[in-house]
C-alpha cells in the first residue's frame, strides 16, 4: 500500500550511472519512497547542506570522489552522521567490503543491483534507524531527568531490576553504555577493549536479556530504569 506523503521517506541516491538512477528511482517511487539524486560525491554533500534523507544509497566506485570518501566526510556533518549508508558496488572483495563498514556505512548491495532487494533492504534500515532515533529521544529524555533528579543507580549505572538476569560486571558495563547511546566504538575506547570483544559481550546480553537488537536491550533497560522509579 502506498504510503501518504506525510510518512514517505526520503532516499538520496548517489550514482554516476544514470541507467543506475533511473532503475532505482523508479523501485524505490513505487514502493512509497521521496527520491533524491546525485550523480557525484561532491552534489550529494552540497545536496546534504540543505536536506537530511532517511538513507543514502551510494555507489562505492565514482570519478573523482568515490563513495568511500564521500561517506567519510558525510559522517563529519553533525546534522546527517546518524544517517545509516548503504554501499552499491561490484567490488566483493574483502579489503572493500571492510573499508565500507570502516567509513560509516551499515551495508551493501552488489551490482548488477536487484531491485526488490535494496528496496526491502532499505525498508528494514530505515525501520531500525527511527527505532534508534526513538531509543534516543528516551534516553536524551532521562537524562534530562536525571540531571534534575538524579536517578538511584548501581554503581555500574545499571539498575537493580536487571541483576536477575546474571549479566557479568563488564557485561552490565556495556549495556549500562548502551543504553546511553554510545556505539561500539565508544563503548571500547570507554572501557579499554577492542569492538570485537564489545561486540562479544552484546552477543551474550542479547542471549541472556532475550532480545535480539541493540535498540531492543537498550529499550529494556530504559523501560527498567522508569519502572524502578
Amino acid at each position: 500500500m502506498m504510503s501518504t506523503r506525510f510518512d514517505r521517506h526520503v532516499v538520496l541516491i548517489v550514482d554516476d550511472v544514470p541507467d543506475n538512477l533511473a532503475v532505482l528511482s523508479d523501485a524505490l517511487d513505487e514502493s512509497g519512497h521521496i527520491v533524491l539524486v546525485a550523480t557525484d560525491g561532491a552534489s550529494a554533500l552540497e545536496r546534504l547542506q540543505r536536506i537530511t534523507p532517511d538513507l543514502i544509497l551510494l555507489d562505492a566506485v565514482m570519478p573523482g570522489m568515490d563513495g568511500f570518501e564521500t561517506c567519510r566526510r558525510i559522517k563529519l556533518l553533525k546534522h546527517v552522521d546518524h544517517v545509516p549508508v548503504v554501499f552499491m558496488t561490484g567490488l566483493t572483495e574483502t579489503e572493500h567490503v571492510v573499508k565500507g563498514f570502516e567509513v560509516g556505512g551499515i551495508d551493501y548491495v552488489t551490482k548488477p543491483i536487484r531491485p526488490q532487494e535494496v528496496v526491502a533492504r532499505i525498508g528494514a534500515h530505515i525501520k531500525t534507524a527511527r527505532m534508534m532515533a526513538q531509543a534516543k529521544g528516551v534516553i536524551d529524555a532521562l537524562e534530562e531527568k536525571m540531571a534534575v533528579q538524579p536517578a538511584t543507580l548501581s554503581a555500574s549505572g545499571l539498575i537493580p531490576a536487571l541483576e536477575q538476569y546474571r549479566l557479568t560486571p563488564r557485561e552490565t558495563d556495556v549495556l549500562n553504555w548502551l543504553a546511553k547511546g554510545k556505539t561500539n566504538r565508544d563503548i571500547a575506547e570507554i572501557l579499554g577493549m577492542s569492538p570485537r570483544t564489545v561486540n562479544k559481550h552484546l552477543e551474550h546480553i542479547f542471549i541472556k536479556l532475550g532480545v535480539e537488537t541493540r535498540s531492543a536491550a537498550a529499550g529494556m533497560a530504559l523501560n527498567r530504569q522508569q519502572v524502578s522509579h
